[in-house]
């Protein structure tokens, strides 16, 4: 009896304490309800059919507040509507924040485009449908006709097939040089009007890392820009812009997304400059789908921890690779062999998760050892949590045949390892046993048709 009197309350205390409980819960109500509550219909509507009520009630007189989601919403539209004329008018000044029609801008996709500004550094951000469609409005819009671009002999094969087979329709002349040939650079700039020098750090499939502070001093008193494709490198390990870069494009498939289930690409540079290349994309199109932006941004979450993990498991397999008996010769910027490795450590934070290397064999030697592997799928791309493996030889320049694969430096016994973030020890092992599967060597099959 005596403990329960001590701990029973004072009447009045019971009343205020149900006062305020009341009050706030009254509060937390009414939010809730303004929050859930169906958006009223316009004025008018309770005349319309079943059918038209159907389209419109609940959206055209205003939407439930999306703000307070933790997550970003997707915005699934097309295009975007105003209150009246007056609102239309202040949008096409600039007075009003809208984007008009779902080609020239979406909520979402701006959200993303955000984050990758932030992330590199720069003013402005364009997202698009993929890493291509950057590239290519980004040529279109920044190299005049009868323009000359300087590019690297080492590069993605579709954007080179871009550069020196469409191009050259407009008038637009190419150097190509090797990614270190600083002075082969300083002649083109000095005999060319050169608009715009472009190359990939570190490049596909030699992981070239070109010294960007260097270029930048040679390429800005000609006014010729320049712009990175930090893909492989991604601004955790690389922020070009910082060292003189003007533009920084990405495939944001690969490391961005993170999953291998995305396609999308990303320009970020400076406002004037970026704006040039959204004017033309609004035209051109390539526009990402809001999910597919939401997917990226959403892989940018865990891009830090995923690209460490990249990092340390492609300097192992690097290493190793290095010293083993069965391989020729190994391609990664962390190792002191590699031709750039001075200036991979001047401006990377990490080395980047593709390693590539040479298999003491020929091309079917080579492709038994990838055929042995059991970790690995055998597929294109990279930057994802599954590691893969290809033959370049194979996967981008089977139709070439030996001499123009020879011609643009692509070896039969090439192969580019992207490390996934899988526990180093188990990508080690399976790359070891299938090393040790070829010793003996192999023949070629009897149906082969290329090489």
């Amino acid at each position: 009896m005596q403990a329960s009197i001590l701990s029973a309350p004072p009447a009045r205390a019971v009343l205020r304490s149900r006062a305020r409980v009341g009050a706030r819960g009254g509060r937390r109500a009414s939010i809730a309800v303004r929050a859930a509550a169906a958006v009223p219909p316009p004025p008018g509507s309770e005349n319309w059919s079943e059918s038209t009520q159907a389209v419109h009630n609940g959206e055209r007189g205003g939407r439930p507040r999306v703000s307070d989601s933790l997550t970003t919403p997707v915005c699934m539209t097309s295009t975007y509507w105003f209150k009246d004329t007056e609102e239309l008018i202040d949008y096409q000044e600039g007075n009003y924040g809208s984007f008009e029609y779902g080609r020239y801008g979406n909520p979402t996709t701006k959200a993303c485009e955000e984050k990758i500004r932030l992330l590199e550094g720069g003013e402005d951000c364009l997202l698009s449908s993929s890493g291509m469609n950057s590239a290519i409005c980004m040529l279109l819009a920044l190299v005049p006709a009868n323009g000359h671009i300087v590019t690297t002999t080492d590069c993605y094969r579709r954007t080179r097939q871009f550069v020196q087979t469409f191009m050259p329709k407009m008038g637009v002349t190419c150097t190509v040089l090797d990614p270190s040939d600083y002075d082969g650079l300083e002649k083109a700039l000095d005999e060319h009007d050169c608009s715009l020098y472009f190359s990939e750090s570190p490049t596909n499939p030699y992981l070239r890392c070109v010294d960007i502070e260097r270029i930048a001093k040679l390429c800005k008193p000609k006014g010729c820009l320049v712009c990175i494709d930090g893909t492989f490198a991604t601004p955790v390990n690389l922020k070009a812009l910082k060292h003189g870069a003007d533009l920084v494009i990405h495939s944001a498939s690969k490391y961005f997304g993170g999953h291998n289930d995305v396609l999308a690409g990303a320009i970020v540079g400076d406002k004037e400059t970026v704006t040039k290349v959204r004017q033309f994309h609004n035209i051109l199109g390539g526009v990402i789908d809001p999910h597919a932006a939401y997917m990226v941004m959403r892989g940018i979450k865990t891009l830090q921890l995923r690209v460490e993990r990249h990092n340390e498991n492609a300097m192992k397999l690097a290493t190793v690779l290095e010293k083993h008996p069965m391989i020729e010769k190994v391609h990664y910027p962390g190792l002191p062999s590699h031709p750039d490795h001075e200036v991979a450590k001047k401006y990377m934070n990490g080395f980047g998760g593709v390693v590539s290397f040479e298999v003491k064999g020929d091309l079917w030697a080579t492709a038994k050892f990838i055929d042995n592997c059991r970790l690995p799928y055998i597929a294109p791309s990279l930057g994802g949590v599954e590691s893969l493996i290809e033959q370049p030889t194979v996967v981008s320049y089977w139709d070439q045949g030996p001499e123009k694969r020879a011609a643009i430096g692509i070896k039969d016994n090439l192969v580019r390892m992207a490390c996934g973030i899988e526990d180093y020890a188990d990508i080690e092992a399976d790359i070891i046993q299938a090393l040790d599967s070829i010793k003996n060597g192999v023949e070629a099959p009897t149906k082969a048709t290329s090489a």
